[in-house]
C-alpha cells in the first residue's frame, strides 16, 4: 500500500506539532490531514470503489449507462451527445479532478495559489511568465470562439456540467489526497479552464522557438559558422513527404525586408533572460499501412505520442457511444471528446510538427510608464492589463502587462526572466499562433464522428495551433497524413532570431494556404508515416523552422518498406523497437578515428564494449551507455570552446549536426580547439574524447550503472514530485533517437495500434492507471506491463454485451 509509507514520510516531516489545526508552512494542517474521518486515510480505496452505484442528475435528458471494465476502463452508452459530454465530465472528475485542476492552474499562472511564491519567487516568476505569454489571453479568445459553434458549445456545456456535478458531491473526506495535502478546496470547473487545458497543449506541443538563443549565438558568429551550428536540413533526412515530390507555385510571396540580413552580426547586444520552455523531444511517431502491406488486407493505424511521463497520467481511457458515433480512445482530463484512437469507420492518431509558429520583436516604448510603443514611425498607445496573484497565505501581487499589436510584451524592467537580473534594457513582445482565435476542439468532435477521408479533411481546418501531423486511415482502405496548423509563410531564418517590432516588414505577412501544407495521400509504397522530421526537403517553396528528429523517421521507413504481410502484432514490436540508428551511423567515424595505440588496458576493455554492440539500446546492453557517454564527451570537445564565446542562454546543436558534419568533412571547422595553440586533428579529438569519458565509465560501471535501464533509470514522476505516488528504476530500453523513445522521465506516454477489420481490432496501453487516487489498485496499475513491451486488448463493446465477464462494475446515470 503507497499510502503507508507516504504517512511516514508525512509524520517523519510534520513531527510531533501542538497546533494540530494551524497549517506548518507548505504544508497542511495535521490535524485534518491525519484524522481517520477526513484525512487521507479515506483515500485507501477499498472493493466498494468497485460497486455499481446509481446517480440522479438534473441536468441530463435521458439514462447513461456506463459499464466499467476489469482495468477500470469506463464504456459510455448515452442515447444524446449532451449526456455523453456530461458523463465524460463527471468521470474525468472523479478519477482525476486534481490532475485537471493543477494543470490548469499551472496554464493559467496560478500556482503560487496552491504552493506560494517557492524558493527565491521561482514560483510566482514562473506564474508570471504563463500569464505574460498570454495563455489566459489566447483562452479568453478561445472560449469566445468555441462558444460561436452550437456543437462544441453544447460539448463544452456539458462537460462543464458533469464536472461540476462531481464536484458538488464532493466531502473533505472524499477529496482527492493532493488537495488534503496542500490544503484547499476544488473550485467550479468553467469552459476557460477547458480552453486553458488545450492552449497548455498548444504550449507543450508549439515546436522549438530558439529566438533569444539563436540570437546570442548570432552575435557571435558570421552566418557561415552559424549554419555551420544549426543547419537547416540534413542530407540523410528522409522526410514525410517523400524527396522527389514536386510542389506547387507558392500562393503566397513573403517580401524580404531590405535590412533583414544585417541586422544580426558580432555587435548584436546578448540576451540573458532565463526561461522554463517545454522539453523540446515532446514528439511521437505515427503510421498508417494500407491493406497492400498486412495480412488482413486492412490498413493498421499506429501512434505513440513522446510526452512528459507522470502520475497521473496526461491520458485516461474511455469508449463513448451515442446514435451519433462510437468512438474509442485515449481522452484528456481536461477537455471532452476521444483524442487519439478511432471510431466505427476510422482512426485518428498525431504527432507533433515541430513548427516555430512563436516569434519575439523588440519594443521601444516612449517612456517608463509603458502607455506608447513605436510602431511605423508614429507612438501607438498600448493597452494596459493588470494581472493578479494571490500568494498561498493571503499575500496579493499585481502585475501590468503591456499589449501591443504583436501581442503582449513578455519582458520588460518590470519581469526580466526567471534568472539574473538582465542589462540588455530591451522590451521583448511575442506573437504566438495560439494568441489567435480559434476552436481546436471542434477537431476531435469531427474526428469522433468521421465516416471518411472527406469528413478527416473537413476537421483538420480547425487545428490552428500547435502544428501537428495528422494520421487517418479507414475501414474502406484509405491511409493519409496532413501536417496542419495555420503556419505563418515565412523567409529563410525569420523568427529564428529577435525582430524589430517598430517596423511592421518584420511581421508575419500571409498564412500558408492549407492545400499547400505537406501531405501524403494513398501513396504506391503503402504507406504513410512521421517521426518529427521535417515533413519535406528543401524543394518546399516555405521555410520550415523549427527543432526535427533524424534518425527515428528514417528507421521507421526502412522497417515498414521491408515489410510486407504485417500484423498488429508487428506493429507492436516495431513501437518497442530499440535499434538505434543514430548509433548506427556514428560508431563507425568513432572506431574510424580512434588511436587505439595509446589505450590503456581499461580503455581498450570498454572499447571492446563499442566494438561488441549490436547497435540496439535494450535494457541489459553494456553499449548503449559506453556510446552515450564517449559522443557527450566529443561533443563537449568539439563545441564548447566556441559555444563559451556566447553571453546569455544559448542552444546546444543537435546531436546529428556533429555527426553529419564530421562524415562529410573530416576537417570540419570546430574540430580544432580554439584556445590551444595546436590545431587538432579529428583522431586527437575523437580519441582525447573517449579517454575522458573512461572514468565516469569505471565509476558507473562500480556504481552498478553500466547497463542501459540502470544509466537511464526510467520512471513516471507524481506531478508534484513525491516519490511515494512516484515509480521508480523501470526496466526499460529505448531512447533518443530510438523508435521506442523512453528517456528518463519521457517518452512514449499512449502506445495504440488499430487494425480497421469489419470488427476492429486494437491494442493500447499508457504508463499509469486510470485512477488518479494513489490508495486505488488501479492508480498504476498499466506501468509494468507498458514497461515491458505489452499491450492491452482495446475492448469496443457492444450494448448487448452487458454480461460480459469483463465488465467489472456498473454506474447508472438517471434524470
Amino acid at each position: 500500500m503507497r499510502l503507508l509509507p507516504f504517512a511516514i514520510a508525512s509524520v517523519a516531516t510534520i513531527g510531533l506539532v501542538l497546533a494540530l489545526n494551524r497549517p506548518i508552512g507548505k504544508l497542511p494542517s495535521p490535524g485534518i490531514f491525519f484524522s481517520p474521518q477526513q484525512g487521507f486515510w479515506q483515500n485507501a480505496e477499498d472493493e466498494s470503489a468497485t460497486q455499481s452505484l446509481s446517480l440522479n442528475f438534473p441536468d441530463l435528458k435521458d439514462k447513461v449507462d456506463v459499464y466499467f471494465d476489469d482495468r477500470l476502463v469506463p464504456h459510455v452508452f448515452a442515447q444524446n451527445e449532451y449526456d455523453a459530454f456530461f458523463v465524460q465530465g463527471f468521470l474525468h472528475a472523479k478519477y482525476r479532478l486534481w490532475q485537471m485542476e493543477f494543470q490548469t492552474h499551472a496554464a493559467g499562472g496560478r500556482l503560487t495559489e496552491l504552493l506560494g511564491k517557492g524558493d527565491n519567487g521561482i514560483i510566482l516568476q514562473v506564474d508570471r511568465q504563463m500569464r505574460r505569454l498570454g495563455m489566459v489571453y489566447g483562452a479568453k479568445k478561445a472560449v469566445i470562439e468555441m462558444e460561436k459553434d452550437p456543437a462544441t458549445k453544447n460539448t463544452c456545456d456539458a462537460y462543464t456540467a458533469g464536472v461540476n456535478a462531481y464536484i458538488d458531491e464532493l466531502t473533505t473526506a472524499n477529496l482527492p489526497l493532493e488537495y488534503k495535502l496542500l490544503g484547499y478546496q476544488p473550485e467550479k470547473w468553467n469552459n476557460l479552464k477547458t480552453a486553458l487545458f488545450l492552449k497548455y497543449m498548444s504550449l507543450d506541443l508549439s515546436g522549438s522557438e530558439n529566438d533569444f538563443e539563436f540570437s546570442n549565438a548570432r552575435a557571435v558568429f558570421d552566418a557561415v559558422a552559424f549554419d555551420k551550428l544549426y543547419p537547416i536540413t540534413q542530407d540523410s533526412l528522409d522526410p514525410i513527404v517523400p524527396k522527389g515530390t514536386i510542389f506547387d507555385t507558392p500562393a503566397v510571396k513573403v517580401n524580404i525586408p531590405a535590412m533583414a540580413d544585417s541586422l544580426y552580426n558580432a555587435s548584436t547586444t546578448s540576451v540573458a533572460i532565463a526561461r522554463t520552455k517545454p522539453d523540446r523531444d515532446n514528439g511521437s511517431n505515427n503510421w498508417a499501412v494500407s491493406g497492400m502491406k498486412t495480412k488482413s488486407g486492412r490498413p493498421i493505424l499506429c501512434n505513440d505520442p513522446h510526452l512528459s511521463l507522470n502520475m497521473p497520467s496526461l491520458w485516461y481511457e474511455m469508449q463513448i457511444h451515442t446514435p451519433q458515433f462510437n468512438a474509442y480512445g485515449a481522452t484528456f482530463p481536461g477537455a471532452p471528446c476521444i483524442i487519439i484512437g478511432f471510431n466505427d469507420s476510422c482512426a485518428f492518431g498525431f504527432t507533433n510538427a515541430m513548427r516555430d509558429v512563436r516569434d519575439y520583436y523588440t519594443v521601444e516604448f516612449k517612456d517608463d510608464s509603458r502607455k506608447e510603443y513605436k510602431f511605423n514611425g508614429e507612438w501607438k498607445p498600448t493597452n494596459l492589463t493588470i494581472d493578479t496573484f494571490v500568494v498561498k497565505g493571503g499575500e496579493v501581487i499585481y502585475d501590468t502587462v503591456a499589449y501591443t499589436e504583436i501581442g503582449p510584451v513578455m519582458y520588460d524592467a518590470s519581469f526580466t526572466g526567471l534568472g539574473a537580473q538582465r542589462s540588455d534594457g530591451k522590451n521583448y513582445a511575442v506573437r504566438w499562433k495560439a494568441h489567435d482565435p480559434s476552436n481546436e476542439l471542434k477537431l476531435f468532435y469531427q474526428l469522433d464522428h468521421a465516416k471518411n477521408y472527406a469528413d478527416y479533411y473537413d476537421a483538420l481546418q480547425y487545428l490552428t495551433c500547435p502544428g501537428q501531423n495528422c494520421l487517418f486511415a479507414t475501414k474502406s482502405g484509405d491511409i493519409a497524413i496532413w501536417q496542419q496548423a495555420i503556419f505563418p509563410a515565412k523567409w529563410k531564418r525569420q523568427g529564428d532570431f529577435i525582430m524589430p517590432g517598430s517596423d511592421s516588414t518584420y511581421f508575419w505577412q500571409g498564412y500558408i494556404p492549407r492545400n499547400e501544407n505537406p501531405h501524403v495521400v494513398n501513396p504506391e509504397r503503402g504507406f504513410v508515416s512521421s517521426a518529427n522530421q521535417l515533413p519535406v526537403d528543401t524543394t518546399y517553396p516555405y521555410y520550415i523552422g523549427g527543432h526535427h528528429d533524424l534518425y527515428r523517421g528514417r528507421l521507421i521507413n526502412r522497417y515498414l518498406s521491408s515489410l510486407n504481410g504485417i500484423t498488429p502484432e508487428d506493429m507492436e514490436q516495431l513501437q518497442n523497437q530499440n535499434y538505434n540508428l543514430f548509433a548506427e551511423t556514428a560508431v563507425p567515424v568513432l572506431l574510424k578515428n580512434i588511436d587505439e595505440s595509446g589505450l590503456n588496458n581499461d580503455e581498450k576493455n570498454y572499447l571492446g564494449l563499442v566494438k561488441q554492440w549490436n547497435l540496439r539500446n535494450d535494457p541489459q546492453e553494456k553499449g548503449p551507455t559506453i556510446f552515450n557517454c564517449w559522443f557527450d564527451s566529443l561533443e563537449v570537445a568539439v563545441w564548447n570552446d566556441e559555444l563559451a564565446k556566447i553571453k546569455g542562454p544559448l542552444d546546444y546543436p543537435d546531436q546529428y549536426t556533429l555527426i553529419e558534419a564530421l562524415l562529410k568533412d573530416s576537417a570540419f571547422s570546430f574540430i580544432d580547439n580554439i584556445t590551444t595553440t595546436e590545431k587538432e586533428t579529428l583522431q586527437q579529438v575523437v580519441t582525447t574524447a573517449f579517454k575522458k569519458a573512461v572514468p565516469s565509465m569505471a565509476k558507473l560501471e562500480k556504481e552498478g550503472k553500466i547497463n542501459w535501464t540502470d544509466y537511464k533509470n526510467s520512471g513516471v514522476q507524481h506531478l508534484l514530485r513525491l516519490s511515494p505516488f512516484s515509480r521508480f528504476n523501470l526496466t526499460t530500453g529505448g531512447g533518443t533517437h530510438v523508435i521506442n523513445a523512453i528517456k528518463k522521465y519521457h517518452g512514449p506516454s499512449w502506445r495504440m495500434v488499430v487494425q480497421l477489420t469489419d470488427e476492429t481490432e486494437a491494442y493500447g496501453i499508457y504508463p499509469g492507471g486510470q485512477s488518479g487516487n494513489p490508495g486505488s489498485k488501479y492508480y498504476d496499475s498499466f506501468v509494468d506491463s507498458w514497461a515491458s513491451g505489452k499491450y492491452y486488448p482495446l475492448w469496443v463493446m457492444k450494448k448487448e454485451e452487458t454480461g460480459d465477464k469483463r465488465v467489472m462494475t456498473k454506474m447508472i446515470f438517471s434524470k
